[in-house]
């Protein structure tokens, strides 16, 4: 029998690491996204802790990659390799320009214990906060409920997110919205996560 998102134990806080993966010659280029990707980190906090009864500290930085170094070749075993080398008890999640090649999750990303990465789609227009927020905010909610709900010790989390996830895509279920404040609204959307509503038992 599952427990009771209100019976979660509280747990030593953990260090959400997002790293926002840029092309050294579009790293100009795609600072505003970075600025989103910054804003994004400190809502998904609040977002964590209130859907998961998870203390989390966050950080948000830039890993640069330049074009004929070694990490130039990007897929999801070397990301895997710089998850590991940065230290694999800091939950790593990386928001990458490329798809991974093989993932059970249909939102384009992937996930594993303390470590989260999906393909961040770049927009074709400058400061477009829209876009953002509706083809990359809910993927990376999508993977952060696998592994906070993983770390609580629900069995069937897989299911549980693949489920809702499907309901999005084929059932016309809305997103739940957030303003800059991180507060729900459906007029003044800022964030987009997956529906949490089934996940209070």
């Amino acid at each position: 029998m599952q427990r009771p998102f209100n019976c979660f134990a509280i747990f030593a806080n953990v260090l959400l690491h997002f790293i926002f993966l840029v092309k050294e010659e579009e790293l100009e280029q795609r600072k505003w996204e970075f600025d989103y990707v910054t804003k994004m980190a400190r809502f998904y906090k609040t977002w964590v802790e209130n859907t998961f009864s998870q203390k989390v500290d966050v950080q948000a930085d830039e890993m640069v990659v330049r074009s004929g170094h070694r990490f130039s070749l990007m897929d999801v075993p070397t990301i895997l390799e710089d998850h590991k080398s940065r230290g694999e008890a800091i939950f790593h999640f990386y928001l990458t320009y490329f798809r991974p090649l093989w993932t059970d999750c249909t939102c384009e990303g992937y996930f594993a214990e303390n470590f989260g990465m999906v393909w961040w789609e770049k927009s074709k227009q400058k400061d477009d906060i829209i876009f953002l927020m509706e083809r990359n905010c809910p993927k990376v909610s999508h993977e952060l409920a696998h592994e906070f709900l993983r770390q609580s010790g629900y069995k069937n989390y897989k299911e549980l997110v693949h489920e809702i996830w499907d309901k999005h895509l084929f059932a016309s279920l809305s997103f739940e919205y957030y303003d800059s404040n991180h507060k729900k609204s459906e007029k003044d959307r800022f964030f987009a996560t997956i529906d949490t509503s089934s996940l209070q038992l």
